[in-house]
């Protein structure tokens, strides 16, 4: 039996290498038919790696025992990766985003389209696997960490089947008599593309910050805790409750007869 630490890790060990693998794979086929989504899924890729081994270290880190420099254990290193994935996550977007302006102001690229659509395929599925194992992992052992990593990976996954809906979209448009319209292809996807996944990163600060602001938890949990609370035999109404990483903060009020 695995344990719920072992697990994490597992988890997070995948998504670094099914990232690395991304990457490489990615850069290369990229360069390869010279076309600005692929690379910009390889680079994803790329920094998506970085960020998984953060995330292991990061894992690490939260498990670590209270001291008394840190009473109350790092939990809080584990919303402070994510926020930083988030602001890396969303500075490759602004960045890509400039990128397939600047493209289209120089009258778009011609790119090899059915390459492009192979490479699509195969990125979908392979996204998708390390998505579902993700997803499967996070309902076995609930890790911010871990729920972040899936979310990298169902963008990933999106923008994989974006590129190869779009390419396929590119082939027919070059077989058409509007053949000249498919170099702006590539860059009016890196655009749509870069615009649309901007919610995932500024979804993923919004919350990290909140949780380091001690905000209370989800109405959901909060219902779970409350109804722990009064099988203590405690009033919820004088319990202050908020969320730190893997970790609930309380503070008990007491009123005096």
């Amino acid at each position: 039996m695995f344990t719920s630490l072992a697990r994490e890790n597992m988890a997070l060990a995948l998504s670094a290498a099914g990232a690395g693998l991304f990457a490489v794979v990615g850069i290369g086929w990229g360069l390869w038919v010279d076309s600005l989504v692929i690379l910009f899924d390889g680079a994803y890729s790329l920094i998506s790696l970085a960020l998984s081994l953060l995330s292991l270290y990061a894992a690490r880190l939260v498990r670590r025992p209270a001291t008394e420099d840190y009473p109350f254990g790092l939990g809080a290193v584990e919303p402070l990766v994510i926020a930083v994935k988030g602001l890396v996550i969303a500075l490759v977007c602004v960045l890509s985003l400039a990128s397939a302006v600047v493209s289209l102001l120089q009258g778009g690229r011609a790119v090899a389209a059915d390459m492009a659509m192979v490479f699509g395929a195969v990125n979908v599925v392979g996204c998708l696997a390390v998505w579902v194992y993700l997803r499967w992992s996070s309902f076995q052992n609930d890790s911010g960490l871990v729920r972040a990593e899936q979310r990298q990976w169902l963008m990933d996954s999106a923008l994989s089947a974006a590129v190869m809906i779009g390419f396929a979209a590119a082939w027919m448009l070059e077989k058409s008599q509007w053949s000249a319209l498919a170099v702006y292809a590539d860059p009016v996807m890196m655009l749509v593309i870069s615009v649309y996944f901007m919610t995932v990163p500024v979804k993923m600060i919004l919350e990290s910050v909140r949780e380091l602001l001690l905000a209370a938890p989800s109405e959901e949990a909060m219902d779970d805790i409350q109804e722990t609370l009064e099988d203590l035999g405690l009033n919820p109404g004088q319990v202050r409750v908020a969320k730190l990483g893997p970790n609930l903060l309380l503070e008990a009020r007491m009123v005096r007869i």
